[in-house]
């Protein structure tokens, strides 16, 4: 067997078998097969597909890879949530401790952000010493013992994915819904949970731009979840204007202990319960969405949730009086606001543009070793849909200085949209593609 064969099989839309594909990921990882052939490959890929056998035995050739964690020695039944990234994203510091405080273990590992889009463990770590590099065995206890953590990917689970993609970065092939279906699917098998909640978002701050095209992914991956012994959910969600109000670091860990504190946006809380409940479901702790949902909301109304989050905070190190007095996180120096340049109805509050103005700021990484600043960030204060007076708050500003501030809020009136017509609000959520 030769990679070259291989390579000219993909070109000419022939199916792989599960041989040449194990034989082609064992290559590329062991340093056999080069880059230039990888990078052939993975524009073959992109240009001509794969079946959903096909990503299926890629995903599980590069979950196998490395190690894999096995969960059930610990628990009976761990559930997952992955998002596929958007702005003002803070989902999993509420989901994690409120499904847990709902008696379902949670087993997480996150990343941090790149571009645009935020990371779940830089939001962490606006909270001193918490600790987001768990070794194995750590993950593993501390799932034993408290039934829920939340850390970063060991750079042994699905070592494959992590060369490809840093290949497919720079070769323009990012965008293949087989390759992107295989990168985070790899990853979720590898970590051993047995059922999968996916938050694909949809829209101009997400990677899926277009329904169709969220939803092809959506039903990938749960395919590969149901051929993988994996039971999986996929809810399509919003992503054209930020989730939330918070959008960077610090100022997302408070809009999440907020929420957690029952006092959070509405339509965050609203999109945080729609994803819990389909983890109580997927963990067999309820039967129906109704009655996931009601326990969630019972475990926020009893603040279990918030005392969950304390424990998850105390377990990995974390200083646990932030959670008490989240005004002594970072704070940027610099708070302005923006009014509306007009009286009317909001249109639009481009997603991408928000997230690429805190970039901007300091606040995300334009590539993988860019220090961020935990204190500054956007204040989204307006929602699509809303009517505004000229002259009405409609973001605030958190800048380090006066240039950047400029700048962003330069970029940040390029991101909204007001006109005398009213405007439909925009949906938390178009669909869901489950197993079965």
């Amino acid at each position: 067997m030769r990679a070259v064969e291989i390579i000219e099989k993909k070109r000419d839309k022939i199916e792989l078998s599960k041989e040449e594909i194990e034989f082609f990921v064992r290559g590329y990882t062991d340093g056999i097969i080069p880059d230039y052939q990888a990078a052939a490959w993975a524009m073959a890929v992109l240009l001509n597909g794969m079946t959903a056998e096909e990503t299926t035995c890629l995903t599980l050739a590069m979950a196998n890879s490395g190690e894999k964690l096995d969960l059930s020695s610990v628990v009976d039944i761990v559930v997952d949530k992955h998002s596929s990234g958007g702005v003002g994203d803070k989902t999993s510091l509420v989901v994690v401790p409120l499904a847990r405080a709902c008696g379902l273990p949670v087993g997480k590992m996150s990343g941090h952000g790149l571009g645009f889009s935020g990371g779940t463990l830089d939001k962490l770590e606006s909270i001193p010493g918490f600790r987001t590099n768990l070794t194995r065995d750590e993950f593993l206890h501390q799932l034993g013992t408290l039934g829920m953590v939340l850390s970063g990917q060991s750079v042994d689970l699905a070592p494959a994915d992590g060369k490809l993609y840093a290949l497919r970065d720079v070769t323009a092939t990012v965008q293949s819904i087989p390759l992107i279906a295989s990168s985070i699917m790899s990853k979720k098998i590898a970590a051993g949970a047995q059922a999968i909640v996916l938050d694909v978002k949809v829209g101009n701050g997400a990677f899926m731009n277009t329904l169709d095209q969220a939803k092809e992914l959506a039903e990938l991956m749960v395919s590969i979840g149901d051929l993988s012994d994996r039971t999986v959910t996929a809810l399509l969600s919003d992503m054209n204007q930020p989730l939330g109000q918070a959008v960077g670091n610090a100022l997302e860990m408070k809009e999440a202990i907020l929420t957690l504190r029952g006092a959070g946006p509405d339509n965050f809380w609203a999109h945080c319960l729609g994803i819990t409940g389909h983890m109580l479901m997927l963990g067999k702790r309820a039967r129906t969405l109704a009655a996931a949902k009601a326990m969630a909301q019972e475990a926020l109304d009893s603040g279990l949730g918030l005392d969950y989050l304390k424990r998850l905070i105390t377990a990995q190190g974390g200083d646990v009086s932030y959670v008490d007095h989240p005004e002594k996180m970072p704070e940027a120096p610099i708070k302005s606001v923006i009014p509306a340049p007009a009286s009317g109805f909001i249109h639009a509050v481009h997603a991408r543009k928000v997230g690429e103005t805190a970039v901007l700021l300091g606040a995300g990484r334009s590539k993988k070793d860019d220090p961020i600043d935990l204190s500054v960030g956007i204040t989204v204060m307006t929602k699509v849909g809303d009517h505004v007076e000229s002259g009405q708050p409609i973001f605030i500003v958190h800048a380090r200085d006066e240039a950047t501030l400029t700048l962003a809020t330069e970029q940040l009136l390029t991101a909204i949209t007001i006109d005398k017509q009213p405007k439909a609000p925009l949906p938390l959520f178009y669909g869901l593609v489950a197993t079965g």
